[in-house]
């Protein structure tokens, strides 16, 4: 089982608060509603009665699960019982090459009275796990793990019981950044440990996520929190407190949830259908930044970038072209790429959606019907380096045709390998081994046909390029 919450290291207003003995009854309650916590002397929030009323509903979660492999060291790492004490997972040390138990801790929360608990999909691991459910008055249950989904971080655990205390569901999209919150789980085994804090950002994209706007937050978390309600003042869960930024594997004042709105989506889909079902598009997209949207002549910075289409995909049946720019779907504005996948995952297979793209200077309306986002695919192969030639100009790019063999290999129609990037195209980020496959959306296989397109596009263009698997359209500018 991986580390439940470390990073790879790559409700009110604080400010605006206001001492609740200067407030009438009426106006405390019409700012804060009932439900929010009682002030000290000093006019901060009081959390003890917020946290009466939303404790009973957390639960602590442990995991027993059999794994293939030795100690793997772990008998001389001076941190192994350090961590195996406080209940961090780690695995037992059986002889080597013995099954090996490895056992882990997180929290969770109940949504439903008849037993059904949410929590991260990290938490309860890989198929086969042991799951079991403490409850505050200390009950134990064994728990079904209903479905995962890791594409998210969220799972849905079920345990056989009634009438149980079940937390109130609030509205992510509602939160605002410097609002107070509240983390209620069991960090290092220490269950129900409640820490306070503040919504830092919303919408937060971490790397390789697509699918879900994180909250960020100061609220400290560490491992055991895993899975854990965020709740706001008025005892809503707004939020799973999924990850931290860390680069020592404790809190460093920097933790994301995921939105609790995602989650429900997610829980509703494996309760239902076992798994969750996502559209797809088929396409590889890129941000829209100022350089990109003024060679493509946007009137504004926004969209996806259309980097590539995959044949016989949804987006290729519906017209859509590498170079085209999302606007929106189905009416909703697509201000940041990161926004695309989020739309499009959220609808089902076999959706029809109108997608606003943005192609040769004018915004034109395409109708696409998804297929369902699957497994991904394999990258392709890497073209071979050798002898180049100058394209010409001040753009001090070295670059030769692709030969029939390395097109083939990487299945595409034609190219120009970088062999060296100085001036300009370095400066714009091009790097040997890069595949330029055409300039200004004009596809580009001879080095002499490239030196007339841009000589003819000037001092501003946009080259799309391969590199690896991807595909990305880079800026160059020339003065």
């Amino acid at each position: 089982m991986r580390h439940p919450l470390a990073v790879t290291a790559l409700a009110l207003s604080l400010a605006g608060w206001i001492p609740a003995a200067s407030l009438s009854s009426s106006a405390h309650a019409a700012l804060f509603g009932d439900s929010s916590p009682a002030s000290n002397r000093y006019g901060l929030p009081d959390f003890g009665d917020l946290v009466e009323q939303v404790g009973p509903a957390v639960v602590n979660i442990s995991v027993v699960q059999q794994q293939a492999g030795g100690d793997g060291g772990l008998a001389n790492d001076p941190f192994y019982d350090f961590l195996r004490r406080f209940g961090v997972p780690t695995p037992e040390m059986p002889g080597q090459g013995a099954p090996r138990i490895s056992r882990g801790i997180g929290s969770g929360f109940i949504v439903s009275a008849d037993g059904y608990v949410l929590t991260n999909a990290h938490v309860v691991g890989e198929s086969g796990a042991e799951v079991t459910v403490t409850l505050v008055d200390k009950r134990e249950f064994k728990a079904r793990v209903v479905g995962t989904d890791k594409r998210t971080d969220v799972a849905v655990i079920k345990i056989d019981a009634r009438n149980l205390p079940t937390v109130k569901i609030g509205d992510a999209e509602r939160s605002r950044v410097g609002e107070w919150v509240i983390a209620v789980g069991s960090p290092f085994g220490f269950d129900h440990s409640v820490t306070a804090g503040i919504i830092s950002a919303k919408a937060r994209r971490l790397p390789d996520e697509n699918y879900v706007p994180f909250l960020q937050t100061d609220v400290a978390i560490n491992p055991g929190n895993s899975g854990g309600p965020l709740f706001n003042l008025g005892g809503e869960v707004i939020g799973i407190n999924s990850q931290i930024y860390s680069r020592s594997g404790g809190f460093m004042g920097i933790s994301f949830a995921i939105p609790i709105d995602v989650a429900m989506k997610v829980k509703d889909q494996l309760v239902t259908h076992g798994r969750v079902q996502r559209g797809r598009l088929g396409i590889a997209i890129q941000g829209v930044d100022k350089e990109l949207a003024q060679s493509f002549g946007l009137p504004d910075a926004r969209g996806a970038l259309v980097a590539n289409v995959e044949p016989d995909s949804a987006a290729d049946k519906a017209g859509v072209k590498a170079g085209d720019v999302v606007l929106a779907v189905d009416g909703t504005r697509i201000n940041d790429s990161a926004d695309l996948p989020r739309i499009i995952g959220d609808k089902r297979p076999g959706t029809r959606v109108r997608l606003e793209v943005w192609r040769d200077g004018r915004s034109r309306e395409v109708s696409a019907t998804l297929d369902e986002l699957g497994a991904e695919t394999a990258a392709a192969a890497p073209a071979r380096p050798g002898r180049g030639e100058s394209t010409g100009g001040k753009l001090g790019l070295t670059a030769r045709p692709l030969s029939s063999q390395e097109a083939a290999q990487l299945g595409i129609n034609g190219g120009l390998v970088v062999e060296a990037a100085s001036g300009p195209a370095a400066k714009a980020g091009l790097e040997r081994g890069d595949i330029v496959l055409a300039i200004n959306n004009q596809p580009v296989t001879t080095v002499a046909q490239f030196r007339q397109l841009a000589e003819k596009a000037g001092n501003r263009f946009a080259l799309l390029v391969q590199r690896g698997s991807a595909r990305i359209f880079v800026p160059v500018r020339l003065d």
